[in-house]
């Protein structure tokens, strides 16, 4: 079961699985009245996903941990089999904007080739989508914002994610591969595309970092900042 958890999590459509989960909290009557929702890793910004695309029932509070919100471009530390591990890197080698990769690895649909905007701009079936990139979707924003407050947890010392800035919104300068810039350098902020700015401004955005790996959380951060978080 837990190896096929984690194909799922490589091989599976990510489109798919937000419809799939849009579809199944529509139906559960326990969620009508909206519901908290907490994502690890890339459920940070599956779930991001799925508030900008389901807005009923409603998302009240959005915990991202460790999420790729600006992508990533890299995978030094493939977390599943050696089988499925080889089979990420045989379909990121064959090309990561290809027809067939973006359809059949999830982590190349919030691959984010800095050196080739254009062509992420273009193929990206996920990450470039959600974030506004290509044609912009008034109703992404307006959903995103009916989320009552959302927070973002980056891991300073993440070695799995790269750039770790992701987690915070942040990426490279397009053109390279070095020098970063922030969530605030960027047009998703400056044209307040998908609305955080505009949340920033009302108290409702939250950027927590820890001294840790990637999803190595420590207890005491459980109690003092997220628990809190979910009971309000």
């Amino acid at each position: 079961k837990q190896w096929y958890q984690r194909r799922v999590a490589i091989t599976a459509g990510t489109n798919e699985q937000i419809d799939f989960v849009c579809n199944t909290i529509k139906k559960d009557p326990n969620l009508q009245d909206g519901y908290n929702a907490m994502g690890f890793s890339q459920g940070g910004q599956f779930l991001r996903g799925l508030a900008q695309r389901c807005p009923q029932p409603p998302m009240k509070q959005l915990i991202s941990i460790g999420g790729q919100h600006q992508g990533v471009y890299g995978f030094p530390h493939c977390p599943g089999s050696w089988f499925v591990c080889k089979e990420v890197d045989r379909l990121l080698n064959l090309g990561a904007y290809t027809d067939y990769v973006q359809s059949h690895l999830v982590q190349a649909q919030y691959w984010h080739d800095p050196l080739d905007e254009d062509e992420y701009k273009k193929k990206s079936k996920f990450i470039a989508e959600i974030n506004q990139e290509g044609t912009v979707k008034l109703e992404y924003k307006q959903n995103l914002m009916r989320v009552s407050n959302i927070t973002f947890v980056m891991f300073n010392k993440d070695t799995m994610v790269v750039p770790k800035e992701s987690e915070w919104f942040g990426f490279y300068k397009p053109g390279q591969d070095k020098e970063l810039m922030t969530l605030q350098d960027s047009d998703l902020w400056k044209e307040d595309k998908l609305g955080l700015k505009e949340m920033d401004s009302q108290g409702r955005l939250s950027f927590l970092k820890i001294e840790a790996d990637h999803l190595r959380v420590p207890e005491a951060f459980w109690s003092d900042e997220i628990i809190p978080r979910l009971k309000v």
